[in-house]
C-alpha cells in the first residue's frame, strides 16, 4: 500500500479504470484523489485525455483478466505510463502489466466455494476496493497536511 501511495503521489496525472461495480468503486477513489488536488480522470469518460508517460493508471479487476481493463493496462504500458493494479489474481495478465500490485484477499467473481467469502460473486473484492481507495486517500491526505476545510473547498459549487 505504501508503494501504491508513493506511485500515486509521484504521478503527473492519475487515471482510474474498472468494469462494473469495481469501476464504480474506483470512481469513488477518483473523487477523493481530486479532493487532494490531484489531476484525476476516469477512463471512458468523454472528457478523459490520452494517457502518457509520467501518468499512472490505477486498475481494478478481481480476476485480472477483464479484457477492457487489460487492454487499458497494455495501452498505458505502451506509452510509458505506470500501471498499478488491484486484483485477487497475482498471476493474471493485469498483474503482469503492473509495476505496483495490491493482491486483495477476496474471492474471485467465479468462486462459489464460500471459502474466501460467503457473499455473492465479487462483492468482497468490490468492497475492499472502496476501503483501499479510502485508505490511500487518508494516507495521502496526512502526507499533504491540508485541512478538511481546504479539501471541502475543492467540491464544485454549481448552484
Amino acid at each position: 500500500m505504501q508503494e501504491l501511495a508513493d506511485a500515486i503521489a509521484g504521478a503527473d496525472r492519475v487515471f482510474v479504470v474498472g468494469a462494473g461495480r469495481s469501476g464504480l468503486a474506483l470512481r469513488m477513489t477518483a473523487m477523493r484523489l481530486m479532493h487532494l488536488g490531484l489531476i484525476v480522470h476516469v477512463v471512458g469518460d468523454v472528457t478523459t485525455p490520452a494517457i502518457r508517460s509520467g501518468d499512472l493508471l490505477l486498475a481494478a479487476s478481481g480476476s485480472g483478466t477483464t479484457g477492457s481493463i487489460v487492454r487499458a493496462g497494455q495501452s498505458a504500458v505502451d506509452v510509458g505510463a505506470v500501471v498499478a493494479a488491484l486484483t485477487t489474481a497475482e498471476s493474471s495478465p493485469l498483474a503482469a502489466l503492473a509495476s505496483t500490485l495490491v493482491v486483495v484477499p477476496a474471492a474471485g467473481k467465479l468462486d462459489r466455494s464460500g471459502t474466501a467469502s460467503t457473499q455473492y460473486s465479487g462483492s468482497l473484492f468490490e468492497q475492499l476496493v472502496i476501503v483501499i481507495g479510502d485508505a490511500l486517500f487518508h494516507a495521502l491526505w496526512q502526507r499533504g497536511g491540508a485541512s478538511a476545510d481546504e479539501l471541502w473547498a475543492r467540491h464544485a459549487n454549481l448552484e
